[in-house]
């Protein structure tokens, strides 16, 4: 029988990392108003750039069949050059799928469809490179970390603990970039009223560019954090945590970066309160948690009502 820290550590730790990759798609709704459906393409991305990166070799099955970098790299610097993979594919798919669409004025659907088509051209990519088989972060990737921890009865891995402590990292150093910065404060203001915004004389194009960048990141780096706790399921699981993902970003509120946090910590712990001869059905009762609260608070835990123009 898990105990209530195990459930927590456990909840918290998965809760994170959802909020993490949440946090992506709220950059670029608060921007555009539209969901980047690439997103999840881009998680998967970030695993498999940070499995080269930590010194891991293709499989057999692959393009790149038995391909390595020369020397392995420590997790931190292979997570964070990761990450910078995935903001500049991020920044392709924005300059394909969805800059030519926002010049013409085009309707939020045809964003949506386009944006859908590149997540599958990259993840068929993926699969050509890679293969379809799965992959696991080399053992020693973490260095001399034990491999668990005892606390107060609970056991718990190192690397729960490592997901804990930088999505905490991250969300922190966003939140005060956003709050406190010149350049955060103009994407705020873009994703308020980008036609006030530009006249105001906001470079709105560019902020645009630099949300698909920081969603890109966060993707890339949610990816990592994953693919070194759960490995590497082959080139689509990416889209269990992008729906994941969806559901944590519309519990949360639309648009809402607090509202992002909330939602994956709600959705974790939600999961993690599942006994373990149960664990099948997390999925089933994570959105079943999540269909209950909507429909009590339809616009999010965080978000706010529509507003009635009369």
């Amino acid at each position: 029988m898990d105990t209530l820290l195990q459930i927590l550590v456990n909840g918290i730790s998965v809760g994170a990392v959802y909020a993490l990759f949440a946090l992506g798609y709220t950059l670029v709704f608060s921007v555009l108003g539209v969901i980047n459906f690439a997103h999840g393409a881009l998680f998967t991305l970030g695993a498999y750039l940070t499995y080269l990166g930590v010194g891991g070799a293709v499989g057999s099955n692959g393009a790149l069949a038995g391909w390595a970098l020369p020397l392995a790299l420590p997790f931190p610097v292979a997570l964070l050059l990761a990450g910078a993979g995935c903001a500049l594919a991020n920044l392709l798919v924005e300059a394909i799928a969805f800059r030519p669409l926002r010049r013409r004025g085009a309707e939020p659907l045809l964003y949506l469809i386009t944006s859908l088509g590149a997540g599958v051209v990259l993840v068929n990519l993926l699969q050509i490179a890679f293969g379809a088989e799965g992959y696991a972060l080399p053992a020693d990737a973490l260095g001399d970390l034990p491999p668990v921890l005892s606390l107060a009865g609970a056991r718990i891995r190192s690397v729960q603990l490592l997901l804990l402590l930088v999505c905490a990292v991250v969300m922190a150093v966003l939140t005060v970039w956003l709050e406190r910065s010149r350049g955060g404060r103009a994407l705020q203001a873009v994703s308020e009223d980008a036609v006030t915004a530009r006249l105001l004389g906001i470079d709105s194009d560019a902020m645009v560019r630099l949300s698909f960048a920081l969603s890109g990141l966060l993707a890339g780096l949610s990816g990592g954090l994953v693919g070194l706790s759960v490995s590497i399921a082959g080139p689509y699981f990416g889209i269990v945590y992008g729906l994941k993902g969806l559901g944590v970003l519309v519990l949360g509120g639309l648009g809402s970066v607090p509202g992002a946090l909330l939602g994956g910590l709600v959705v974790g712990l939600a999961e993690a309160a599942v006994p373990g001869d149960l664990s099948g059905l997390k999925d089933a009762v994570a959105f079943a948690f999540l269909f209950a609260i909507l429909l009590l608070r339809p616009q999010g835990l965080l978000g706010r009502p529509p507003i009635s123009k009369v």
